[in-house]
């Protein structure tokens, strides 16, 4: 007999013991049953505003706040203050069959939801310990300008006079959405099965996450469903990392940035009672051996759209002992990869009606990932950091940068600096690189460290004041990030000439042999030597800082194919410098990006010019006209 489906746990439900199926059928999606993905009881678009109205004066009433929730809220301080366990109706499941009377707004719109999330909430003194590690307080004096000072570095990370840290406020969102994954109603279709396995195996002694491309504890989808798959089994939960010697271009500023984030993680995850590992050597090497060691019974983990991470899965999956499972969780993007569209979109006015029908359903809270109850039988080796430092097989001629703090609390010290200095002229300033008015999150994007989702919900708060601003961030963040995953994920040949489409390719190769009125090598590039003194000084920029203005990365890369014998070569020294100085290099974004200024990628064809062909140009006189070119040249100087 088959076993039954996993779903969502409920306080004095019995749990299924090791050996039950993990609910996921092979080489499909799992779509959400009854009641498993909060979508049912979700309104309209429209009604998010009521949401965000009845949070800020929860149940208003005339005569002041309604006596039925005061007298709820002293009720459940004082039953968490006792150590008592929180009453059911906590579960959101419970909170719909016992509704109280909803605020006025709520009635106006004849919508009886949001009421339920103010339910919902945990009391002071809940199951969660702590969010972030000691560091978070160096990590509010990080600076969040490439370039600024100190000085502006620590005002950005302050919070606004009044204002409840956001460390502290997403702290409390994610308890108020529930008390841990296991009452969470997880959405499974963020999960992929990989293996011909989908059960457990009897005798298993714990449920593994293999941490790659999201590099955090909390606001992590792969670690939460591993945690809810751990809870339901009564099982202890391992989080390893395989830390590679070398990979693709990547230098020591990459891989520092990497292991004192990983440090974060080592450290909060011994917070809360779940081992790291940090296994050094490939995965296929050192995994499957890992597995065995620990009698793990199932491996979780998250997801990349790139070439070589999709074959470190695929090269695990194969080396796994018999009858353990592999699942993928999409923890990266909002929408998941292979929900957002089963084939490569031709542009972003394909794939935005798609993301924006489905962010209902996915752009939810996260549940807090919480204090293990089921401890390993070992505890993880002491990880010499140091060691792990020294023995990287990396180009250290590149150093680290100052102005970014690696780490999930200095990450969301610049999201709070964003949300309340920057984002109000982000609209009309984003594209002047003289102007500071850019998140700065695409490192702590790239590594993991920082959920988009987590960024999105933030900036989402601020609609009715900002709108047009929140608009575009989310078009950057959630639109064109997630097109490019499509791209990467559904195209092998996302860093090639072969990789566009037929009529940039057609039109590049027709005009490979124009005469050129400016060449460059490769080490006339990386220098900054060219008689463009604004690509220049973006290129300096990004040597110096590792990260170049987003406008000027268009330039950047269109100067590089005017500049050199073929697009074949302008292609690969923009991805090479790209990679080789650019915190977020080896990125979807950055993959695309390139493409999209040398080969056309989600455009279309202009007139068509010399060397170009019909791939869209772009020169300097259109650079000074959109801002002051002199002053950024100067602050960039050699």
């Amino acid at each position: 007999m088959n076993a039954p489906q996993l779903s969502a746990g409920r306080p004095g439900v019995s749990t299924p013991p090791p050996g039950r199926a993990w609910g996921l059928s092979r080489g499909a999606c799992v779509a959400p049953g009854p009641g498993d993905s909060r979508g049912e009881c979700r309104p309209a678009t429209r009604a998010v505003k009521r949401r965000s109205s009845c949070r800020k004066e929860p149940a208003r009433y005339e005569g002041g706040t309604a006596p039925w929730l005061v007298s709820l809220q002293l009720s459940l301080e004082g039953v968490a203050g006792l150590g008592v366990p929180v009453p059911c109706f906590l579960c959101p499941d419970a909170v719909r069959r016992c509704r109280p009377p909803p605020c006025p707004s709520q009635l106006a719109g004849k919508r009886g939801w949001a009421w339920a999330r103010l339910l919902t909430r945990c009391p002071p003194g809940g199951t969660e310990r702590r969010m972030f590690p000691k560091k978070q307080r160096q990590a509010a004096g990080a600076d969040t300008e490439p370039s600024g000072s100190r000085k502006r570095g620590r005002q950005d990370a302050e919070v606004v006079p009044g204002a409840e840290s956001l460390a502290e406020a997403v702290k409390q969102a994610r308890r108020r959405a529930a008390l841990s994954v296991r009452e969470f109603k997880f959405n499974k279709k963020r999960v992929r099965l990989l293996s011909q396995e989908s059960h457990l195996q009897d005798g298993a002694l714990g449920i593994l996450y293999w941490m790659s491309r999201d590099q955090r504890v909390q606001d992590n989808w792969a670690f939460l469903y591993a945690q809810r798959l751990a809870l339901k089994q009564q099982l202890p939960l391992h989080v390893c990392f395989c830390l590679v010697p070398k990979f693709l271009d990547a230098t020591i500023r990459h891989f520092g940035f990497l292991l004192k984030g990983l440090q974060e993680v080592a450290e909060e995850c011994g917070e809360l009672g779940i081992p790291f590992h940090l296994l050094q050597g490939y995965a296929k090497d050192v995994l499957p051996a890992f597995v065995t060691r620990h009698g793990i019974g199932g491996v979780v983990t998250d997801f990349s759209p790139l070439r070589v991470p999709l074959q470190w899965v695929e090269d695990v999956k194969e080396r796994l002992p018999q009858g353990v499972p592999l699942v993928q969780v999409d923890a990266h993007n909002i929408v998941p990869c292979w929900v957002a569209s089963n084939k490569q979109e031709y542009g972003a006015r394909t794939i935005r009606p798609k993301i924006h029908a489905q962010l209902p359903e996915f752009l939810t809270e996260f549940p807090p990932i919480i204090q293990h109850p089921f401890p390993a039988a070992a505890p993880a080796q002491p990880i010499d950091w140091d060691a792990c430092y020294a023995g990287l097989e990396v180009d250290r001629t590149v150093p680290e940068v100052k102005w970014a703090t690696p780490g999930t609390a200095a990450g969301l010290a610049v999201l709070q600096a964003f949300v309340t200095r920057r984002l109000p002229g982000y609209s009309e300033y984003r594209n002047n690189p003289n102007k500071a008015a850019l998140s700065n999150l695409s490192p702590w994007f790239h590594f993991g460290q920082v959920s988009v989702q987590r960024a999105v919900l933030e900036v989402q708060k601020s609609r009715d004041r900002h709108r047009e601003s929140v608009n575009s961030f989310v078009e950057e963040a959630v639109i064109r990030r997630e097109l490019a995953d499509n791209f990467c994920f559904y195209n092998k040949s996302y860093d090639q000439l072969e990789g566009a489409h037929d009529w940039a390719r057609d039109t590049l190769i027709l005009h490979a042999r124009d005469k050129r009125e400016y060449l460059y090598d490769l080490h006339q590039l990386e220098q900054g030597k060219t008689h463009d003194q604004l690509w220049n000084a973006a290129q300096i920029q990004m040597v110096r800082e590792g990260k170049m203005h987003g406008f000027l990365r268009m330039y950047w890369a269109k100067k590089i194919l005017e500049w050199t014998r073929s697009p074949e070569d302008a292609l690969r020294f923009a991805i090479y410098l790209n990679d080789r100085f650019e915190l977020d290099g080896r990125d979807p974004n950055g993959y695309v990006g390139c493409m999209w200024s040398i080969c056309g990628t989600h455009d279309q064809g202009w007139a068509e010019r010399n060397v170009f062909g019909k791939i869209r140009y772009m020169n300097y006189a259109g650079c000074k006209r959109k801002f002051n070119v002199g002053q950024f040249e100067h602050k960039y100087r050699p």
